[in-house]
C-alpha cells in the first residue's frame, strides 16, 4: 500500500502541473482585470490603474507572469489579494475554521440520515415508508441547493425566526465565551442542514439499493442457515459490504471539508472559503481566486486517494499493490 501511494503521489505531480496551467490561462482569459473601473468603480484614475499594473507585472509576458507565480505558490507566497489588501494565505486561513465547522456539521447530518433511511429503506424494500424514503431522494436530487437555501430563509428565518439568515457569529460577542460558541452554532445550523439533507438522497439510495442486493447472495444464506440473528446479519454482514460505494463519496468529501458549499455560502452570506471564492470571481482577485481553485484541485486529486486507500481498509479482499 505504501508503494501504491508512493507512485500516486508521484503521478500527482505532472497533473497538477497541466492543472496549474489551465487555471492560470482561464484567470486571464477574464475580461477586465482587478483595477479596471468597470469592477471596481473607484479605480477611474488611468495614471494609477496602469502604475498598478506595471508594480504587480500584469503587463508582463504571458509566460513571465505564470513562471513568477507557480514560483511564489512553490516557495508558499500565494500573492497579494488586490481586494482585501493583504496576504491572500493570511485569507484563506482566516475564512477556512468558517467552512470547516459548516462542512462538518452538514457531513454529520448527511451521514446520519443516510445510514437511517438506507438501512430502513434496505431491510423492508418495496413498502409504504420506503416508496416515501425514495420520493424524498427523488426531490432532493431535483430540487436545486440554491432553491432549498432561499425557501429555508423564507420560511425559518423570514417567517418563524428560528435561525439567523446571514454571518457566522453575532456581532459583539467575545471570541470563546459560552454566548460566542452558542451564536456560532446557531448561525450554522440552518446552512448545514440545507446543504447535509439535500446531499442525503444519493446516500441513501446508494446503500438501500447495495444492502437490497447484498441481502440476496450465498454468504448471506448461509449465515441464515447458520441461525445468525436477522439483527447482525444486517448490521454487521450486508452493512460492511454495502459501506464500500459510501467510501467512494468520503474520499471526495475531503474536497467538500474545505471548499464548502460555495451556493450556500454565498445565499447566507456565509464568512467562507466559498463565498471568498465567489467575491475573488466577482472583483478578479486573481491571487485569490487561482490559489482556492489549485487548493480544490490537489484536494479533489487528494480525496481520490484515499478513497482508493479505504477500499482497502473496509473491504481486505482489496489489495493495492
Amino acid at each position: 500500500m505504501l508503494q501504491y501511494s508512493l507512485r500516486r503521489i508521484l503521478g500527482m505531480i505532472p497533473m497538477l502541473i497541466l492543472i496549474s496551467f489551465v487555471v492560470f490561462s482561464l484567470a486571464k482569459m477574464m475580461p477586465g482585470d482587478p483595477f479596471g473601473g468597470e469592477i471596481n468603480p473607484s479605480n477611474t484614475d488611468p495614471k494609477y490603474i496602469e502604475e498598478m499594473r506595471d508594480k504587480l507585472g500584469y503587463n508582463d509576458p504571458i509566460y513571465v507572469q505564470y513562471w513568477n507565480w507557480v514560483k511564489g505558490v512553490a516557495q508558499g507566497d500565494l500573492g497579494k489579494s488586490t481586494t482585501h489588501k493583504l496576504p491572500t494565505l493570511d485569507i484563506i486561513l482566516e475564512r477556512m475554521p468558517n467552512t470547516i465547522f459548516l462542512a462538518l456539521t452538514s457531513l454529520l447530518i448527511t451521514y446520519v440520515f443516510a445510514f437511517i433511511l438506507g438501512m430502513y429503506a434496505g431491510r423492508k424494500p418495496y413498502t409504504l415508508a420506503d416508496n416515501f424514503i425514495a420520493g424524498y431522494n427523488y426531490f432532493a436530487l431535483a430540487v436545486p441547493s440554491f432553491i432549498a437555501g432561499i425557501v429555508g430563509i423564507y420560511l425559518f428565518s423570514f417567517q418563524l425566526g428560528w435561525f439567523p439568515f446571514s454571518g457566522s457569529v453575532e456581532v459583539g460577542l467575545k471570541e470563546g465565551s459560552w454566548e460566542f460558541i452558542q451564536s456560532r452554532i446557531h448561525h450554522v445550523i440552518l446552512p448545514a442542514l440545507i446543504l447535509g439533507l439535500m446531499s442525503t438522497a444519493q446516500y441513501t439510495q446508494f446503500l438501500r439499493n447495495d444492502i437490497i442486493e447484498n441481502s440476496r447472495k450465498d454468504f448471506v444464506r448461509t449465515a441464515r442457515a447458520k441461525g445468525t440473528k436477522e439483527s447482525k446479519i444486517y448490521n454487521v454482514h450486508i452493512l460492511r459490504n454495502s459501506m464500500i460505494p459510501l467510501i467512494t463519496f468520503l474520499g471526495f468529501d475531503l474536497v467538500t471539508i474545505i471548499s464548502g458549499s460555495i451556493i450556500t455560502e454565498t445565499i447566507f452570506t456565509y464568512p467562507g472559503i466559498g463565498k471568498l471564492f465567489v467575491d475573488s470571481v466577482a472583483t478578479r482577485d486573481y491571487s485569490v481566486m487561482m490559489s482556492l481553485t489549485m487548493l480544490f484541485s490537489i484536494l479533489t486529486l487528494v480525496g481520490n486517494l484515499v478513497a482508493d486507500l479505504l477500499y482497502g481498509v473496509a473491504d481486505p479482499r482489496i489489495r493495492l499493490d
